[in-house]
């Protein structure tokens, strides 16, 4: 495909997120939908548009290769994937349910499922393509130190003496030389059977034309069938109900050709991208270096200029303002001197309030009380009748910010010089003469704030001293301040392996089994097909049963979705576990590695079989969940994962059992309880028996529970 297809995708997707967008920031606050059924139809309408719009920048995403373009189109991929996300949880808040079912929306749209299927982001592997090689290789190197493990060990070869072996292969030989003087004997009685009824009937006197005519009738019936066949073969390849033949030469197929065309797109990704990171630096020192005195002396002229028009003004040279406020930037704002110097004297007049501040805010909270208590009747009536309203989203402010770049700077940009889609050096150049504005500025403030102080002490020798106390106690109070809320803020675990490398780390949790190494599993291995009949049976007071392609989807979007990027995982609602429960070989374990796979992600295996005789005690458990949360920080995204985690939240465990499944009980929700949003940390267990564990604690260490069932018809192959 050519820049020209990616760009126009870009616009269509953008047109598309214009309307959504609209949907989504009406000018009038909608009224609260009463009806579920229509407050359900609208997310799942929006949600299948924002699938739509997902699938085409990420399709650009992959192949732009413009480095400029590419930001604007990974913040708009970014908030588009944390939208789905967010409405797959408001559909959940509403159903009370996982699974949902769009094939009536899916018939209206005039869609089928392929459509709207989630496609795992591109570049939650290629752009950490080096690191995740070094990765591999140390693990490579460490489990190549430290030998096969017990599980690996291949089976022992079974021991058989000499005599026996002879015989076995002298019965084989004599069997195989008996067939073959069966099939020649009967070779020849077949032989003299012919001869003896060609002698019999006698030679052929068939006419010569009768007999090429049937000849003729037979060659003509055999083309024309083969012809027939081959023609209802194209016709069924081309309808799409036959598989297309498989080539005898792979080289030359047109689906090759785009493959190697999209891995030539991604290195001339890399070579833009380091053209542009060059050109950063070189326009920023050209800038600098032309431009920056000529900046310099421009602020400080106004900045004089100012403290002459204040002193006109109000009699005296103003407050020059702090670093917080601003700086110098105040003073460049569209304002007169005197209404700048009585916002300053505004803020001066709040900082020294604000206990009166505080007591007001009591009382205001007291009186919030007294009417919550007198209306209590009427407000529970008035929440009962409000019906359904959306949550405000922390992701649509994103998309409109790269909407609005892209109707700025890109929807009306003139390319056509610029054929291999390299950086625009004059967008650069806008941005920074901006950041080098904003460092000469606070040069500048340095500078004016000390010749401010030289005027005042000139011409207000006699104040000099008061100000300067006044001013240095609020300073102090300031410091004080801020020093308070530092040690407050700082309440870490205690690092038990300070002196320690991640690299070390990583080499010890491999030696002990608990990284392990994750085989390559994509999740579009895991087939299923689409529930076609789930909105109809729901209709009917019937509960569908959930099919693989639902599953397939719960994962992407709990999973995958937030781990990839940080973008989402910090702004969307956080799924700290997950649970996959099934009957045996329904690919639970399957569905973790295609998990880590997609991801680039660190497979830590603590369930309790791989735990057994490793970290005993209290004390190496603790150092176990430090190990695994300080390596899987270092190296998030990590996957921690449990199997067979039933037996955990078991009432009774055999004493036999030497694996001592419940020794995490305890530990690991107290450890999930750290995991915050910039932690791309997930624990996924799996169970083929959930109903044998304690109900209670088991839903309370897993946040999310995805069933899994056996394959329906469609779903088998």
């Amino acid at each position: 495909m050519s820049h020209s297809y990616y760009n126009k995708q870009w616009q269509e997707a953008q047109a598309a997120l214009v309307d959504l967008l609209q949907q989504e920031n009406p000018p009038e606050p909608p009224k609260p939908e009463r009806d579920r059924l229509a407050a359900f139809q609208l997310l799942a309408t929006m949600y299948i548009k924002y699938i739509q719009i997902f699938r085409k920048l990420e399709q650009s995403y992959d192949q732009v290769v413009h480095p400029q373009k590419r930001r604007v189109l990974r913040h708009c991929l970014d908030g588009v994937m944390g939208r789905i996300v967010e409405l797959k949880h408001e559909m959940m808040n509403l159903e009370f349910s996982e699974y949902h079912y769009f094939d009536d929306v899916l018939s209206d749209l005039k869609l089928t499922p392929n459509d709207v299927e989630i496609p795992v982001p591109k570049y939650f592997i290629n752009e950490r393509a080096k690191n995740l090689k070094e990765r591999e290789k140390l693990l490579g190197q460490v489990l190549a130190k430290i030998g096969p493990q017990d599980g690996d060990k291949e089976k022992e070869e079974i021991r058989m003496p000499w005599e026996q072996a002879i015989r076995i292969i002298q019965i084989h030989e004599r069997a195989r030389q008996g067939r073959l003087r069966a099939k020649f004997m009967r070779d020849i009685r077949q032989q003299e059977e012919r001869e003896r009824q060609s002698q019999t009937i006698g030679a052929p006197t068939l006419d010569p034309d009768v007999a090429a005519m049937r000849i003729q009738k037979i060659w003509k019936g055999f083309a024309q069938r083969r012809r027939t066949k081959k023609e209802r073969d194209e016709e069924m390849i081309f309808i799409g109900m036959a598989p297309p033949p498989l080539p005898t030469n792979t080289k030359n197929l047109p689906q090759t050709f785009a493959l190697k065309t999209e891995e030539l797109r991604r290195k001339a990704q890399d070579v833009h991208e380091h053209e542009f990171q060059q050109a950063l630096l070189n326009i920023r020192e050209n800038i600098v270096q032309n431009e920056g005195p000529d900046l310099k002396e421009g602020m400080m002229d106004q900045i004089r200029q100012w403290f002459i028009e204040c002193r006109d003004a109000t009699g005296k040279f103003p407050e020059y303002p702090d670093e917080d406020d601003g700086g110098s930037a105040m003073i460049f704002k569209e304002k007169d001197p005197a209404e700048l110097e009585k916002e300053l004297s505004e803020k001066d007049d709040g900082k020294g309030k604000g206990k009166k501040g505080k007591k007001d805010k009591k009382d205001k909270k007291k009186d919030k009380k007294d009417k919550k208590g007198k209306k209590g009747k009427k407000g529970d009536d008035d929440e009962e009748e409000e019906g359904w309203k959306m949550a405000p989203s922390n992701f649509v402010p994103a998309i409109n910010d790269a909407s609005d770049t892209y109707k700025g700077v890109w929807a009306t940009r003139d390319e056509t010089e610029n054929f291999p889609q390299k950086h625009d050096s004059e967008l650069i150049k806008e941005e920074k003469r901006q950041e080098v504005e904003g460092e000469i500025r606070l040069q500048v403030d340095e500078l004016m704030r000390t010749e401010l102080a030289n005027l005042k002490a000139a011409v207000d020798r006699e104040k000099k001293g008061k100000k300067g106390k006044k001013s240095g106690k609020k300073k102090k109070k300031k410091g004080k301040k801020s020093g308070k809320k530092g040690k407050k803020g700082k309440k870490k675990e205690k690092d038990l392996t300070p002196d320690r490398t991640i690299e070390d780390l990583y080499e010890e949790l491999v030696t002990q089994g608990v990284i392990v190494r994750c085989p390559q599993v994509k999740l579009t291995d895991y087939e299923g097909e689409y529930s076609y009949l789930g909105t109809t049976l729901r209709q009917a007071n019937i509960e569908p049963m959930p099919s693989l392609s639902d599953v397939r989807r719960l994962v992407t979007e709990f999973a995958i979705l937030p781990l990839g990027s940080p973008a989402v995982h910090e702004s969307s609602p956080l799924t700290k576990s997950m649970l996959l429960a099934g009957p045996r070989g329904t690919g639970k374990k399957m569905l973790v590695h295609a998990m880590c796979t997609e991801l680039g992600a660190n497979l830590f295996d603590l369930s309790p079989a791989n735990l057994a005789g490793k970290y005993p005690g209290k004390d190496g458990l603790k150092m176990l969940m430090h190990l695994i949360y300080k390596v899987g920080r270092a190296l998030q995204p990590s996957v921690f994962y449990i199997g067979d985690c039933e037996k955990m939240f078991k009432k009774k465990i055999p004493k036999t059992d030497p694996t001592d499944p419940k020794r995490l009980k305890k530990e690991l929700p107290k450890s999930l309880k750290t995991i915050k949003s910039d932690d791309r940390l997930m624990l996924v267990g799996t169970t083929r028996c959930p109903f044998d564990a304690e109900m209670k604690p088991l839903m309370s260490c897993y946040q999310r529970i995805v069933l899994i069932p056996r394959p329906d018809y469609a779903s088998r192959n």
